[in-house]
């Protein structure tokens, strides 16, 4: 779509006055090989923030991701559950409203960017980052049930600036508690406002515009991106005024359906591909360690799975643990088991399960395929031709399910700095960059996502790592105390 001089106008401005300066300051790259003919190989230190911090999570509580896996799934069905319990939303809606937020348009549009610019090998990388950052959502998230406050509405308040700022202080950190907890919700605003809104409203217009650009041709219009980013932020403005409990509810019910929707045409794609999955797998496979590049290309399929992955499930980010720490439960390490589930279900399943469409059905190799979203598209479309069309509804409402997720963890975060009374200015604010997604070029808005989402991963990991001792010792009685048959099953009737 071709982009009108105003809104490229508006979008260099973005680019320029905003982007650009975030760039510089979060998101430098460190050269650790300077290999003459290939160039220099850079590593963004936020890409490798996150793999550490994930992999010392894995070892340092043994594998949760493995061991606590049946049990996360018992407490999410409600086997562990009372009504009594303090909180605002279930186990179940609790996961969806994190879910929402993290199985959007990271899962068709992020799949598909990492592909293209780093090769089929780039699948591989995101579902080991995936399967490490289980144990990173297990630890941030119990540590959010852990310190949450009840606020002065009633409502439970929980996540990384509360975690940080108390859960440090307890360990004699005050002060560098009180600024990472800034910092932190700082940064956490900013990704509301960017990936987790501006990037949604983006490729969902950008489906739609494509989808329906020849019966409708005034969507590639100015005028069109506009009307869409009007519709969509009237749409998430009805559903954000009621809090918590109404983004919970929107999520149980759209996160299910989308998921299996999308899951089943992927899945029914791959069963008519089947003779060739087993060479598609080999490619990822070899591609995910191919040296052809050489070093330098190797390392960068790597960076591109890990931060496209990142981007994906925000493990290590800590967003997910304000929506956790509204569930009802006494006990945090079994909300922080819960949580673990989403890097399984938004990365292992859905991400991994969009990379090998994208690799089976050739698209990633077509030039004409395009990049982003498109390029998903493209490829469901050589199989089913109908479902650009049903890609589009997803689109818009994955968009949606993530920005209402969103809007709460910004606020959440909002609240934290300026207090109660200035809650409709943000939901302003955020409404206003819905609207401003829309008519934005994509690239613009793919970096401003990650600059904002992927920095608040610098002062979380830091605090976490820190309190990680004491989600240890935790976790330990925890588990004691569920060999010794002390808490009472129920039949599964979370929903």
């Amino acid at each position: 779509m071709e982009q009108p001089g105003f809104l490229a106008t508006l979008e260099s401005a973005f680019a320029r006055w905003l982007v650009a300066p975030i760039d510089a300051v979060l998101f430098f790259d460190v050269v650790f090989w300077d290999n003459g003919s290939e160039g220099e190989i850079k590593l963004p230190i936020v890409v490798g923030w996150l793999v550490l911090g994930a992999l010392f999570f894995t070892l340092r509580f043994q594998f949760i991701n493995f061991r606590g896996f049946r049990h996360a799934v018992a407490c999410v069905r409600g086997q562990y559950s009372s009504p009594d319990e303090t909180g605002d939303i279930s186990h179940f809606q609790a996961l969806s409203a994190a879910l929402s937020a993290t199985v959007g348009l990271g899962n068709i549009a992020g799949v598909a960017f990492a592909v293209g610019v780093g090769g089929p090998g780039a699948v591989f990388w995101m579902v080991l980052a995936g399967f490490l950052g289980m144990s990173s959502k297990f630890v941030e998230c119990t540590l959010g049930q852990k310190y949450r406050v009840v606020r002065s509405d009633g409502h439970v308040s929980g996540g990384p600036m509360h975690y940080l700022r108390d859960g440090l202080a307890e360990l004699g950190w005050v002060r560098t508690g009180r600024v990472l907890a800034v910092v932190f919700s700082l940064m956490c605003i900013g990704g509301s406002f960017g990936g987790g809104n501006m990037y949604q409203s983006n490729q969902a217009f950008s489906q739609v515009a494509t989808t329906f650009g020849d019966v409708a041709p005034w969507l590639g219009s100015e005028g069109g991106a506009i009307g869409f980013g009007l519709l969509l932020a009237l749409g998430v403005g009805a559903v954000i005024i009621g809090g918590i409990r109404r983004i919970g509810e929107v999520a149980a019910l759209l996160v299910p359906l989308m998921c299996v929707t999308y899951v089943a045409s992927g899945l029914l794609i791959l069963a008519i591909h089947a003779p060739a999955v087993p060479a598609a797998i080999g490619i990822v496979v070899r591609e995910a360690f191919s040296f052809e590049a050489g070093l330098g290309g190797f390392v960068g399929v790597l960076i591109q799975g890990f931060r496209r992955a990142a981007f994906s499930n925000e493990a290590g980010v800590g967003s997910a643990a304000i929506a956790h720490s509204a569930a009802r439960t006494e006990e945090p390490v079994r909300e922080g088991l819960v949580a673990l589930l989403e890097p399984f279900i938004d990365t292992i399943v859905v991400c991994a399960m969009t990379g090998a469409v994208i690799v089976v059905t050739g698209a990633w190799n077509d030039p004409n395929a395009g990049k982003g979203i498109q390029m998903t598209s493209t490829a469901f479309a050589t199989v089913l031709p109908w479902f650009p069309v049903v890609l589009s509804a997803t689109a818009v409402a994955f968009a949606f399910s993530t920005m209402i997720s969103w809007s709460y963890y910004g606020e959440q975060c909002w609240v934290n700095l300026f207090g109660l009374r200035s809650v409709l200015a943000y939901k302003l604010i955020f409404l206003l960059f819905t609207w401003g997604g829309a008519i934005f070029a994509a690239d613009a808005v793919v970096e401003f996502g990650d600059l904002m989402i992927l920095g608040m991963a610098f002062p979380n990991i830091a605090g976490v790592l820190l309190l990680s001792g004491t989600v240890k010792a935790d976790l330990d009685d925890y588990l004691a105390r569920l060999r010794a048959g002390e808490f009472v099953r129920h039949r599964a009737r979370e929903g």
